[in-house]
């Protein structure tokens, strides 16, 4: 009679397995990017080849070996080289297509020479548009991309003649480039704020012809009715043009407030509300939640920032199709590799008071 297996113990033809662990399949790190995972221990995740949306980053690595086999064109002196057109676009100048424009025009100097369009330069050249210095990043260099969670109260302005409180208070300075902000919220809005140093993904962003969509949750005095639903998802008439929303959906409330998702592919000034005020309703609070393929991330609160890694940062300009650097300047930037998302909580900055003068006394009177 053939002896019994022992059930409890491992088999002695085959290796143990190894219990496989929740940051091996979130790719060895933690992110707020990823949802919470359900029993992935049992099926391999399969791999997308498309970025859905809405999502944060996707977490793709690329092969070092690669990169390695496309290279970057090299100057006379074996400096790395890029694009005219693609340096001033990221440098925040407008888009490629609006810079090629201004070489032909005649507008941008090499080096004291008028460039040519397709012309290449490097770290060392000397970039001039409209007689201003321009300061040129070196190729392989990734742009970078804050998150920040505006609350109700901030301005998305540098200069404000009335001295409010602006959202680039918050950011950290940076001494070779600059923030662009893409799009814009009223000093009564809040959510979701992109900032980014790349002019060209910022340009892709807010461009109309590129509709990238915008949701926002919209809280009301009153409740649509489903004639005014239907108005406004077809279409109503502002000062400004027809617009719409691509969906609208009713998310409940209580009494006499009342909640609604709605997304649109547009971002003109105030749209949201002239919306609903033109079929009668007021919005009592607006909230930005999602741009284009990037949400709001729920433990990002107001007034934090979070900074993406070179990762993730890698991945939207995938989804906006733009060409990532495809080897890092590591010589220049030593800690992008080593960069990750944190949230980072920024007091408000207090306006300086101004200085007190002496208050002179008078002379003892004779």
């Amino acid at each position: 009679m053939p002896d019994k297996k022992d059930s409890t113990g491992p088999r002695s033809d085959s290796p143990p397995r190894k219990k496989a662990s929740n940051q091996e399949f979130r790719g060895g790190k933690k992110t707020p990017f990823r949802k919470p995972l359900k029993a992935q221990s049992e099926e391999k995740p399969a791999r997308e080849e498309e970025v859905p949306a809405p999502i944060y980053v996707h977490e793709v690595e690329e092969s070092d070996d690669v990169a390695e086999k496309l290279g970057t064109p090299r100057g006379r002196r074996g400096l790395p080289t890029q694009k005219l057109q693609k340096i001033l676009a990221q440098a925040g100048l407008g888009s490629r297509r609006d810079m090629e424009e201004l070489i032909k025009a005649g507008r941008v100097t090499v080096n004291g020479q008028v460039a040519e369009l397709g012309a290449r330069i490097s770290d060392e050249d000397m970039v001039r548009v409209d007689r201003k210095n321009v300061r040129v990043r070196a190729a392989g260099k990734m742009p970078r991309i804050m998150l920040y969670h505006k609350p109700e109260g901030e301005i998305v302005s540098r200069d404000d003649p009335e001295g409010r409180a602006s959202v680039f208070d918050r950011l950290p300075q940076m001494r070779t480039s600059k923030w662009i902000a893409i799009g814009r919220l009223d000093f009564n809005t809040s959510g979701l704020l992109i900032f980014t140093t790349s002019g060209e993904l910022a340009n892709h962003l807010m461009h109309p012809r590129f509709e990238v969509e915008r949701e926002y949750a919209v809280r009301t005095l009153g409740t649509l009715t489903p004639e005014q639903l239907t108005q406004l998802t077809a279409g109503i008439e502002l000062e400004d043009g027809t617009a719409n929303f691509d969906t609208i959906s009713d998310q409940g409330g209580e009494g006499i407030n009342h909640w609604y998702r709605v997304v649109l592919r547009e971002g003109r000034n105030r749209e949201v509300r002239r919306m609903f005020e033109a079929v009668g309703l007021t919005v009592s609070r607006l909230m930005r939640v999602r741009f284009g393929a990037i949400n709001l991330p729920p433990r990002l609160k107001r007034g934090q920032t979070m900074e993406l890694d070179p990762l993730q940062v890698r991945q939207i300009l995938k989804w906006a199709g733009i060409e990532a650097p495809t080897i890092a300047d590591k010589q220049s930037r030593p800690d992008e590799e080593k960069r990750v998302s944190r949230i980072r909580s920024h007091p408000p900055v207090a306006p300086e008071k101004p200085a007190r003068r002496p208050v002179r006394k008078a002379p003892p009177s004779r």
